[in-house]
């Protein structure tokens, strides 16, 4: 993996993340996140340097498209990236395979196809399984709430997020199988904060 363009690229995405105030979750750092267990699973499951290279830049570049529009746009945020690396002149096949990577992070793509899709999508959805869950899971709330200028009600959300868990699926062997005891208690831990709303 070229260490000297990613640092580059990554001074790019923060550059054009770093004005969107108001974006609790879809940040700079949440990139970094997902760029950084991208980069880990793709080294547990054998990928080669320039596999994670791609994987990684992919990673960098899957919400740059809220710098554009807050909704989703897929052709915007695979176009940012296309732009940025053609500029660089890195390989036109390479480019056109991490734009279908990035693609794949839309939520509504259930059945990835490949290897990278596979790891791009554990990566991306990480936060279900770690400490900071419940955090991350308000950060989410706070920004669409700010961004679109609404009300979410506490038990819709809490509903929303408990079928968010039961319903993805690992892709990935590594994140099954370092993951699901937390992925467990996560979910135990919101199906009981929903059970304290309807209560009270």
């Amino acid at each position: 993996m070229n260490l000297k363009l990613i640092e580059n690229a990554k001074k790019y995405v923060n550059k054009l993340l770093l004005p969107l105030e108001n974006h609790y979750y879809h940040s700079y750092e949440h990139s970094i996140d997902v760029m950084t267990r991208a980069v880990y699973l793709a080294e547990k499951e054998w990928l080669s340097e320039s596999d994670i290279e791609i994987l990684a830049l992919s990673a960098l570049f899957h919400d740059t498209w809220f710098v554009i529009q807050y909704d989703k746009n897929e052709p915007v945020w695979a176009k940012i990236a296309k732009n940025y690396l053609k500029s660089i002149l890195y390989p036109d096949d390479k480019i056109e395979l991490i734009q279908n990577i990035i693609l794949a992070t839309d939520p509504a793509y259930k059945d990835p196809k490949n290897y990278y899709e596979e790891i791009i999508k554990d990566a991306d959805m990480d936060n279900l399984w770690r400490d900071d869950f419940l955090k991350k899971n308000n950060d989410i709330k706070k920004e669409i709430e700010i961004v679109k200028n609404i009300k979410i009600k506490d038990p819709e959300w809490k509903h929303a997020s408990v079928e968010l868990l039961k319903e993805y699926k690992y892709k990935t062997l590594s994140q099954k199988l370092e993951r699901d005891k937390k992925k467990v208690e996560n979910l135990k831990k919101m199906i009981h904060e929903l059970e304290e709303d309807w209560l009270f």
